[in-house]
């Protein structure tokens, strides 16, 4: 009876993990095709975003950076599940307080459910899923 419990255990953990790295690699190429655009621009035209605003408040930098550094984590998790989820869960739950502090949710409650914050969730969840698999399977 407990190896066909341990069996089912396994096999619903090889599931999360397919889960978690089918998303952690989209968010991750997603992630690294936006630095290359970014690179590439840069190279071209010496500035790496020409529709910049000027004078924008430096924290607004702060949450792509983050993002940027949980898909790399992501990236990671594919060979070391609870470091690199362990490094993207960092990484987003320090994004967090950035987003509430400078755009509150319930100053623009629809627009911000799609980003920021629903960004933040699909960066998030991946990271929590590597976590789960790294906890089951030890």
């Amino acid at each position: 009876m407990t190896v066909k419990t341990n069996h089912q255990r396994e096999k619903r953990t090889n599931v999360i993990r397919w889960i978690a790295r089918i998303w952690g690699a989209f968010v991750f190429i997603v992630a690294v095709f936006i630095i290359m655009a970014y690179a590439g621009n840069w190279m071209r035209t010496g500035v790496a975003d020409p529709y910049a605003v000027e004078d924008y408040p430096p924290i607004e930098n702060l949450p792509p950076i983050f993002m940027f550094l949980s898909a790399l984590g992501l990236g990671i998790a594919w060979r070391w599940e609870g470091w690199g989820g362990g490094v993207a869960l960092l990484f987003q739950l320090a994004t967090l307080p950035v987003l509430l502090i400078h755009w509150p949710l319930w100053e623009d409650f629809p627009r911000f459910l799609i980003a920021p914050y629903g960004v933040w969730l699909i960066v998030i969840i991946p990271s929590i899923l590597f976590l789960v698999c790294w906890q089951r399977s030890r």
